[in-house]
């Protein structure tokens, strides 16, 4: 913080007059009983942050943005006709899928790179990122599920990533992942959806698992209230290219088309 700002008690200004906000809300009036959601969409970091001190081979890594995931869910939202939200800021700056007293919410080091715009952050600098950026993002996902529920009592939810086809030197097989905790309504008919189709290797919770306590979108919009949802973890070297992400929008978007076809799901019917 500069002296001033800090004799004066005000945070460092987090956004620019030129930067955007901190969601893209998309099909908004789509018919979709669901929304697709993708939280760390962009690498972008707002103006007056400066980079976070970070050059651009560090920005491009998976640590800065889950790559070719917001540009599918730009895909997918218009293939399904289904409302999106999208986030516009690196996962760097404030991470959307972590509770904030999670340290890794704003991380002073992330897969061994230091990140010199987080260390040493002033509380006051703290809450700023979440008052400009986290809040104002789950906001916009919890408005765009509430107006659903005028329609179904129980509007679905289909959260985007991606992950790298390599960690620590071992090799990761699978296309996507299905992640699930609480809630498996969608995780089988998306599995035999995406199985059908030859050569696509899916697993569940994998690489990683919904099961571990560190994601918040979909245990905080989903989960605790009981409406259908899935994470789905896309391997990036398959969507990082236009050919990919035509590729699997029409894979994925075809699957997600028949698992979620189903309307007793957001009626609370059991399949």
């Amino acid at each position: 913080m500069s002296a001033e700002l800090a004799e004066s008690g005000a945070a460092e200004p987090v956004l620019g007059a030129d930067d955007p906000p901190p969601f893209d809300c998309l099909n908004g009036a789509a018919p979709a009983p669901y929304v697709l959601v993708c939280d760390h969409a962009s690498n972008r970091i707002p103006g007056p942050l400066d980079r976070l001190g970070l050059d651009d081979a560090a920005l491009g890594r998976h640590i800065a943005i889950d790559i070719g995931a917001g540009d599918l869910t730009r895909a997918l939202s218009e293939r399904l006709k289904a409302p999106a939200i999208v986030a516009t800021y690196s996962r760097l700056v404030i991470d959307n899928n972590r509770y904030l007293h999670d340290p890794t919410s704003v991380p002073e080091i992330s897969d061994g790179t230091v990140i010199p715009g987080n260390r040493g952050l002033a509380p006051i600098d703290l809450e700023a990122r979440r008052d400009r950026l986290f809040r104002p993002y789950h906001a916009a996902l919890d408005t765009a599920l509430d107006e659903m529920v005028a329609r179904v009592p129980l509007p679905g939810l289909v959260s985007i990533h991606s992950f790298t086809p390599f960690f620590k030197g071992i090799e990761r097989p699978w296309h996507a992942g299905l992640l699930w905790n609480r809630d498996r309504r969608l995780v089988r008919p998306l599995y035999d959806a995406l199985a059908a189709n030859r050569g696509v290797i899916v697993g569940e919770n994998v690489p990683y698992s919904a099961r571990d306590p560190y994601g918040y979108t979909v245990a905080e919009h989903a989960d605790v209230h009981d409406r259908p949802n899935i994470l789905i973890e896309m391997r990036q070297d398959l969507i990082d290219t236009h050919q990919g992400i035509e590729t699997w929008t029409e894979i994925l978007g075809d699957a997600l088309e028949r698992a979620l076809a189903d309307d007793g799901l957001y009626q609370g019917e059991t399949p």
